[in-house]
């Protein structure tokens, strides 16, 4: 009976406090919400707007039409074309993109998930926010304050793990531990598990911003920077959950075309 009545004492003397602090939590963090940024809609990358189920982006089309090349560093500009490979990494480069072609892809993984025609949303709380897409392809980006896990508590995974801060109306966001992205989808770029990732986010009128710092000391020379622009797709009501079941992706030997389906008897 004694040491039942001490656990109850010992039980009231946690709750109590607790349970205050519950509250003092949730008035800050209704403050903190109304703080935060706002960036509703579906954003599809500026750049691959309006493709059809073929992967033909009709501002692509237009580029090749003007013979426009700038276009091209601008188009999946997060794939790694323009980064400054050191030897090793060339090699690489060169190896996964031989080996692309007509493969069929797992997803579209990190980072070009960020730069696809697949509309993504951001759900943006005062402790974390997510990045998801119609694939259900999602990041978590953990801005509550915690810092980068340390190396041995963490492992290579698609998404990487993620730690994001606000600066002002300004996301950033460290990634690190992403397994090779050239691995998962044939159109990445084959950074090492090393890779740190930088991104920030910030909306400029109509247009979602992103300026990206990739840093990977096993097969770049020097730090990669790039910018990827969003456009909300006013073709989307709502965000539709499907799988990456059908990459009917081939190849021609000049082009990835799309394989016909197969015609029963």
């Amino acid at each position: 009976m004694r040491w039942t009545a001490i656990a109850a004492l010992a039980l009231a003397a946690i709750v109590a406090p607790a349970s205050a602090q519950d509250s003092m939590d949730q008035a800050a963090r209704t403050e903190k919400f109304a703080e935060l940024p706002y960036w509703p809609g579906y954003w599809v990358s500026e750049y691959t707007i309006g493709t059809t189920i073929g992967g033909a982006a009709p501002a692509l089309a237009e580029a090749r039409e003007r013979g426009d090349t700038s276009f091209f560093r601008n188009f999946m500009s997060l794939n790694g074309g323009g980064a400054s490979w050191n030897e090793e990494g060339r090699a690489r480069l060169a190896e996964v993109r031989a080996a692309a072609r007509g493969r069929k892809a797992d997803g579209w993984g990190f980072p070009m998930m960020m730069n696809a025609a697949t509309p993504i949303v951001f759900a943006i709380t005062p402790e974390l926010v997510i990045i998801t897409n119609s694939y259900g392809e999602t990041r978590h980006i953990y801005t509550d304050g915690r810092p980068m896990p340390d190396e041995l508590d963490m492992w290579p995974t698609v998404y990487g793990t993620s730690v994001g801060h606000w600066e002002g109306d300004t996301l950033v966001i460290e990634t690190r531990m992403v397994s090779t992205p050239s691995d998962y989808f044939h159109g990445a770029p084959p950074y090492s598990e090393d890779a740190v990732y930088v991104e920030r986010l910030r909306l400029e009128g109509d247009r979602l911003i992103g300026d990206y710092t990739v840093t990977d000391p096993t097969y770049l020379s020097e730090p990669f920077h790039t910018q990827v622009s969003w456009l909300r797709d006013e073709g989307f009501d709502r965000m539709i959950q499907i799988d990456w079941d059908n990459d009917r992706t081939s190849f021609d030997g000049e082009f990835n075309t799309i394989e016909a389906e197969a015609v029963e008897d």
